[in-house]
């Protein structure tokens, strides 16, 4: 797959494309669906696909420090996006002047005079131009002036019989969204994010130094520093898969903490994987975290040998919930 950054990398000889447009953060099922879709139609017309998204999000350039919780990395977008079989992924840098385009000057500049689109593949909810002005309607009637079809692809979800996110219990008919995604994960409901995805929800970051507890507990953990706007599942133990560089044959079961430490008084949040039976320090590597399965709230203890017992019994916990017990 060709990776563009702004439409500048567009080759000289470039012709008519297939193009999807959106952010895409999650990649989730209907994402998806959407690009798989536009693979299919770009092939059956012997055109390149193009998936056109956007960096940095939109709401943080339109509402400075809005900016929502990242559910992909630019790079782990990509990556998904490669494995569903895009020809060129063009990420499009969003600034106050592109969003002041109006929704006819959208289409014409970039779709039209650049990408040179032949076909226009959106979800039927799909907005654009200056203030959201334009919709499917418009976009089918512009492509009648200019020479493309557009086609509004049907959003997709699932039914819910129960399940919570952001608090409250789910349940009837979910669409898949971005939004939906990251208030499971804000509510630690990682398996509901899973569902929506297509995987687990990966968390990446570099493996920095604490404060050593873990060592001293019998239990050493890789302490990672997260991105920016990274989506942080809310408080407590999980069980997960840890990717590494030097592991890159197959991922490694972990035990992780996202919370304050509360036994300790801790006031700052951290995430801390304790890798099982791995005795290697990760410090300075890229490393990723896959969450399968919450297995219980942040509490304190009373004593530092209650939370051993309790991380010895998150540790099976752990191997069951992987399937290794």
């Amino acid at each position: 797959m060709q990776r563009w950054r702004g439409l500048e990398d567009l080759p000289g000889n470039w012709g008519r494309c297939v193009v999807t447009i959106g952010v895409f953060d999650g990649v989730h099922l209907g994402h998806q669906e959407l690009i798989r879709r536009t693979v299919e139609v770009a092939r059956e017309r012997d055109l390149p696909s193009v998936v056109l998204t956007f960096d940095p999000h939109p709401s943080e350039v339109l509402r400075p420090g809005s900016h929502p919780a990242q559910l992909t990395t630019l790079r782990r977008k990509a990556e998904l996006i490669e494995s569903l079989g895009v020809d060129v992924m063009c990420v499009l840098p969003f600034t106050l002047e592109l969003s002041r385009l109006t929704a006819d000057e959208f289409v014409h500049e970039i779709l039209v005079d650049r990408l040179h689109a032949a076909v226009v593949v959106v979800g039927e909810n799909f907005t654009f131009g200056a203030k959201a002005a334009g919709d499917i309607t418009l976009l089918r009637e512009l492509g009648r002036r200019f020479g493309y079809v557009a086609y509004g692809a049907e959003l997709q979800g699932a039914q819910v019989e129960g399940g919570s996110a952001a608090g409250e219990l789910l349940q009837g008919e979910i669409t898949y969204s971005s939004t939906y995604i990251r208030s499971c994960i804000d509510a630690g409901d990682v398996a509901a994010a899973s569902a929506a995805l297509g995987r687990p929800h990966r968390l990446e970051g570099i493996v920095v130094r604490g404060d050593g507890r873990g060592n001293a507990l019998g239990y050493p953990t890789a302490n990672l520093a997260t991105p920016r706007f990274a989506a942080i599942p809310a408080d407590g133990v999980y069980s997960c898969w840890f990717n590494c560089a030097t592991h890159p044959e197959q991922p490694l079961p972990a035990a992780v903490s996202v919370g304050t430490n509360p036994t300790f008084s801790g006031r700052e949040r951290s995430v801390e994987a304790y890798v099982l039976g791995v005795d290697e320090d990760f410090y300075g590597q890229h490393v990723s975290l896959d969450f399968v399965a919450r297995l219980r709230d942040m509490v304190g203890f009373a004593t530092t040998g209650e939370l051993v017992d309790q991380i010895g019994a998150d540790v099976e916990h752990t191997r069951a919930t992987l399937g290794l017990a």
